[in-house]
């Protein structure tokens, strides 16, 4: 059973790797759609974050341009692609400006329930990546 994660503008700010005012021009300015939630709070459904962290990417560093890595390497973001094999699996996130790729096993996507649109932390040792649902 799949639920589809929406983010507040704040989440999304720090998905992006931008501040929440830089978020919040750009769904005023229709670069991202919104809708409110019961409380009239501003969401993102999930995908069409996952949509746009790539078009923000691609288009270079944002108005905030800085360093989204810790001291252990990790990458919290936004799944954007899914690629099932029968035994393998490839996972795209876009965390701010990086976007990381992890081959894993189907068995490991599956027990994860990774999704395009739903928010994972890519941490990062030597030549591996490693996945956390969060």
């Amino acid at each position: 059973m799949s639920h589809m994660q929406s983010y507040t503008i704040g989440q999304a700010a720090r998905l992006l790797g931008v501040s929440p005012d830089t978020a919040r021009r750009w769904a005023d300015a229709g670069r991202v759609a919104t809708h409110r939630d019961e409380a009239g709070r501003r969401l993102i459904d999930g995908r069409d974050l996952a949509a746009f962290s790539i078009e923000v990417a691609q288009g270079g560093p944002g108005e905030e341009d800085g360093s989204y890595t810790t001291a252990r390497n990790a990458f919290p973001g936004i799944v954007t692609a899914v690629k099932l094999g029968d035994v393998a699996a490839q996972v795209e996130i876009q965390a701010g400006p990086h976007r990381l790729v992890s081959l894993l096993t189907r068995e490991a996507v599956e027990e994860l329930g990774l999704e395009v649109g739903m928010q994972a932390t890519a941490r990062v040792k030597s030549t591996s990546v490693h996945i956390d649902r969060v």
